[in-house]
């Protein structure tokens, strides 16, 4: 009995998927439980299992096809008898072929004749890789009259030799769900922000000096390292508390004040940025922010990210300095009015007590909606920012 491949439920205000990829091929055994193809939603990456075991025997939904919840993906035959390909008369010769959709359509695509291609696939299947390795093989030039010289006349005027292809290869690649909908968001947070951002630089002496500390017995005690984003954790929370417009965000004429943080940080991975939320992070220590942050960032990178970790926030800090920016204007994580960016950390020389000495410092940018906080909030919350962290101590009663 054949079994129906169908997409799942994707989650909340989720109507569509993208396919991303089959990680099996037509006429593939296959072992219940096991994950079939992935789902690429704006928000998360789902992976659609098997439910029985037995043999991938078509593909309905190729790669790139847009699909909604319910749509048959695929279907799976109890065994390797039931036909895997589709056969048909190909080629001026007339051979029947064996060959799967897929392969089918990019054949017909690129103007290949399929019977022409020995197949590699179960049963001498012609598959999709085929089809694209016979593409990519070269093709002997066809052979040219040459007519005779022309009789000899003045000279023309030199014309520029043509480029050569070789050095201008392009290469077109779909941009995903993810991506499509991060382009989108940043788009429209710069169409309906009034967004400014402000700028200070932040001593990290004292953090520095703090983690080296106690960075071992820290490990030992509570399994994690001691980083940088949970002294900003905390910082920002202090910040918040004093100006808690930037906990806010507009909803038509209204202004809502959120009085619980739940901070947005920004992790890269090979799909784009992601913001997964960290609840409650106010009432969290710095181990437990720690654990938090290396948790999510773990899941984002392995599209583990559930729709329930990227809802609601209520500010973002972001740390371009782990890729060496040195100072940025971040983007707001709309309806959010407000996003810390952290930079890299670099020796400088500073004034201090009409001395030039050198310190640690990091330069730290605060994007706001302009709408709703007023440059002196902003400056202010930046200042906080800075006092805060140049004296960690002051997290422990601020924090």
């Amino acid at each position: 009995m054949a079994v129906e491949i169908k997409v799942p439920t994707l989650g909340e205000s989720i109507v569509e998927a993208t396919v991303g990829a089959w990680r099996k091929h037509e006429g593939d055994p296959i072992t219940a439980g096991e994950v079939l193809v992935e789902l690429e939603t704006d928000k998360v990456t789902v992976e659609v299992t098997a439910e029985e075991s037995g043999v991938l025997s078509h593909i309905l939904k190729p790669d790139g096809a847009i699909v909604t919840m319910g749509e048959i993906l695929g279907i799976i035959a109890e065994t390797a008898e039931t036909p895997v390909a589709a056969q048909s008369h190909d080629g001026a010769s007339g051979t029947r072929v064996m060959a799967t959709p897929v392969a089918r359509r990019v054949a017909e695509t690129q103007g290949v004749d399929i019977a022409a291609i020995p197949g590699s696939g179960p049963g001498g299947r012609v598959t999709k890789e085929d089809v694209l390795k016979r593409e990519r093989a070269p093709r002997p030039a066809p052979m040219e009259h040459t007519p005779p010289p022309p009789a000899p006349t003045s000279a023309p005027p030199p014309v520029p030799a043509p480029v050569s292809g070789e050095g201008r290869r392009e290469e077109r690649i779909r941009m995903s769900r993810r991506r499509q909908t991060i382009a989108a968001r940043l788009v429209e947070a710069q169409r309906t922000a009034a967004m400014l951002t402000t700028f200070n630089e932040i001593d990290m002496s004292a953090v520095i000096d703090l983690r080296k500390r106690h960075r071992d017995p820290f490990r030992e005690r509570h399994g994690v390292g001691l980083g940088f984003m949970s002294f900003f954790t905390k910082a920002v929370i202090g910040a918040l508390k004093a100006f808690p417009l930037l906990n806010a965000e507009i909803r038509g004429d209204e202004i809502i004040i959120k009085h619980y943080y739940d901070i947005g940080i920004a992790v890269s991975t090979d799909e784009g940025l992601v913001v997964p939320v960290l609840r409650d992070a106010n009432r969290l220590s710095f181990a437990e922010i720690e654990r938090g942050i290396e948790e999510l960032a773990r899941r984002a990178r392995e599209s583990k990210l559930t729709i329930a970790d990227l809802q609601g926030g209520t500010f973002t800090i972001t740390n371009g300095g782990i890729f060496g920016s040195l100072m940025s204007t971040p983007i707001l994580n709309t309806p959010q009015v407000g996003i810390l960016g952290m930079h890299k950390i670099q020796e400088r020389p500073v004034a201090l007590d009409g001395q030039v000495v050198i310190r640690p410092m990091m330069y730290v940018a605060l994007s706001y909606d302009h709408r709703i906080i007023d440059g002196r909030e902003a400056v202010s919350f930046l200042v906080r920012v800075k006092e805060l962290v140049e004296d960690p101590e002051r997290l422990l009663l601020e924090g």
